[in-house]
């Protein structure tokens, strides 16, 4: 049974390269879209747990280094579409990452009576670079510290375990610029195909604001682009 949806219920596909503090905001925008997060990757992840023939199919697509094809993943969000929690609009995170699930994406939104919109959370490559090489981790207990924004007492040392930190592999220098290289190939041409669309876009520098900041501002560049509701009080 398909959810019962306004004439304008707003589907947000939200983008934000590794480190924009895209999963932070995709909880804080369900606030002001009162709408479900969803995310392909833990829909995969339950059907593998599930271990039914969906998981069974991905889980070895992906142990043998194979991508999930295209037909499944835009299977499972047409389903996702149509339950009743989405009724009052949804936050798209992961998906579409390709062009080919982006055109599909466009074709089963207003079939269900949504409008899309787009945030690109945008945030300087090299602070990024920054943060996350400065990252160390506890290889006991898992805690994380920042050598310039909460360091441990002891230089090196966890606080909690007395262990050596280690610099995880994915915080390396080369891993990070390949990681943030590897989404600009893969988002650039998704984004300007949206821009092409006519899809409205919201760009919204992450930089260093509160994250409640910057999902206010979200919010607001959502309402002036009309995909929300105004505040009872304003005028939009």
């Amino acid at each position: 049974m398909e959810p019962n949806h306004s004439p304008r219920t707003p589907a947000i596909i939200l983008f934000g390269s590794p480190g924009s503090g895209k999963g932070t905001q995709s909880r804080l925008l369900r606030d002001c879209l009162q709408g479900p997060h969803i995310s392909t990757g833990d829909m995969l992840r339950t059907h593998i747990t599930a271990g039914d023939a969906i998981g069974q199919e991905s889980e070895r697509l992906i142990r043998s280094g194979r991508l999930v094809p295209d037909e499944l993943v835009n299977q499972l969000v047409e389903e996702r579409l149509q339950q009743p929690d989405t009724a009052s609009g949804i936050i798209l995170d992961g998906y579409p990452r390709t062009l080919n699930q982006a055109k599909v994406l466009l074709e089963l939104l207003p079939r269900f009576a949504f409008v899309p919109g787009v945030v690109h959370l945008m945030v300087d490559y090299e602070r990024i670079v920054a943060r996350l090489s400065g990252r160390r981790q506890c290889p006991v207990c898992g805690t994380l510290y920042s050598l310039k924004t909460n360091p441990s007492q002891t230089p090196g040392i966890c606080d909690k375990e007395g262990a050596t930190l280690i610099t995880r592999e994915d915080d390396r220098e080369s891993v990070i610029r390949e990681r943030l290289g590897q989404y600009d190939s893969q988002t650039t041409p998704i984004l300007d195909f949206f821009r092409h669309a006519h899809v409205p876009l919201v760009e919204v520098e992450g930089g260093d604001a509160a994250p409640g900041l910057i999902a206010g501002q979200i919010c607001s560049s959502l309402r002036s682009a009309g995909l929300l509701e105004p505040v009872v009080g304003t005028v939009r």
